[in-house]
């Protein structure tokens, strides 16, 4: 099963899901916007990223801005900014068991898709 924090007015995540569809794979959408994932599921999908925080946010949204983060932020802020802003959230996020990638480029998801 392939799980997708899905927004739907983004291309990058359009892309992702078609791609994931096309495979013939069974997939799960969450909206996060809709559905804005915990803290606990933030530090689930950043220790499955293998990322820092900052490397799974939109750093370019002005939100980010408006709460006087900055790439240098610690990361127990960036990850309650993201909690209680998932529009600050990089998407697409897709998970496959244990592992997670950001679908940018889209193509990206291939990587789970083959393992």
């Amino acid at each position: 099963m392939i799980t997708i924090w899905h927004n739907p007015r983004c291309s990058k995540s359009r892309q992702t899901l078609a791609l994931i569809e096309a495979s013939g794979a069974e997939v799960s959408i969450r909206r996060y916007l809709e559905n804005p994932p915990s803290l606990a599921e933030l530090e689930t999908a950043r220790a499955a990223l293998g990322l820092r925080p900052i490397q799974m946010m939109r750093s370019g949204e002005a939100r980010f801005k408006e709460l006087g983060l900055s790439k240098d932020s610690d990361d127990v802020a960036l990850m309650r900014a993201m909690a209680e802003n998932p529009i600050l959230i990089e998407r697409p996020i897709v998970f496959k068991g244990s592992k997670a990638i950001i679908g940018r480029p889209p193509e990206t998801v291939n990587t789970l898709l083959e393992g």
